[in-house]
């Protein structure tokens, strides 16, 4: 279970998304919030009740404008974070988190923030089978190279387990890696294919963009914001039996190693 209060901090995550959901009806923005998020939002009407993070995704050309002016469109305490504006940015996607919070999900993958909201890029795939599957191999290599050189190369010991890491930081740098993935990621032209999927989901689970590019309202929390359409083969796709509550041991959450919801990430940062 959860160390730390999970109402407080669906409260505070929610309020992102409500803002973000603001930026984006004021500027075009497109996105829909996506996978369990997509679940609370279809079987609960809101959160998982046990879940404490929220996801959303954004077609390619949106993501791309939310890079670039995220800095004049979202309001204080708001940040976009990724790669493209932090070199020490260690995932493939994005978040906007809350720099009035302070968050550290492990230490030994050690990224000061705050509590956030996930922003996957929705991205374009090949509709021949053979590159779509080599599209996803290329992606996955580099994001786990990723995951090896963000990681503590010791966090098992100074044995073996830490031979493979120590191995990857030697060929790899971070900012190398983040730039091979986005040319992964932005190797085919949105606007062009038929089918896009979030990378991270994998292979199995890229769809038409008949699917995942048209949006709809969907309430959540009371609020109502944008979700995939048509979402029963989304989430068929993605989780399979996704109206059955699973039993309380595949009930998941982060277990964040530190969580202030009334610090600012960077007082944390400079009394540290």
């Amino acid at each position: 279970m959860a160390n730390y209060d999970i109402k407080e901090l669906q409260q505070r995550i929610l309020n992102i998304l409500l803002e973000f959901d603001k930026v984006c009806a004021r500027h075009g923005l497109r996105y829909c919030i996506c996978g369990g998020t997509m679940i609370g939002a279809v079987r609960h009407k809101g959160f998982i009740p046990w879940d404490d993070d929220l996801d959303v995704s954004m077609p390619r050309p949106d993501y791309e404008r939310l890079i670039a002016h995220a800095k004049e469109w979202l309001p204080e305490p708001l940040e976009f974070v990724c790669a493209e504006n932090d070199p020490l940015y260690p995932l493939p996607f994005g978040k906007i988190q809350d720099a009035s919070t302070t968050l550290i999900e492990r230490r030994h993958l050690y990224y000061l923030g705050g509590c956030y909201i996930d922003i996957f890029p929705f991205d374009a795939y090949p509709s021949a089978a053979l590159p779509r599957r080599w599209q996803c191999m290329k992606y996955h290599f580099l994001k786990q190279c990723l995951y090896l050189v963000h990681r503590d190369p010791f966090r098992h010991g100074h044995g073996p387990s830490s031979w493979m890491p120590r191995l990857v930081r030697k060929l790899f740098t971070m900012n190398g890696l983040q730039r091979s993935i986005r040319k992964v990621l932005t190797r085919y032209d949105y606007d062009k294919c038929d089918l896009a999927a979030s990378y991270t989901d994998g292979y199995r689970k890229v769809l038409p963009k008949t699917i995942t590019d048209v949006y709809g309202p969907f309430e959540f929390e009371g609020h109502t914001v944008q979700g995939i359409k048509n979402y029963d083969p989304y989430l068929k796709c993605m989780y399979g039996d996704y109206m059955t509550v699973p039993p309380p041991e595949k009930r998941i959450q982060h277990n964040f190693d530190y969580l202030d919801l009334h610090t600012p990430y960077r007082e944390y940062r400079e009394e540290k």
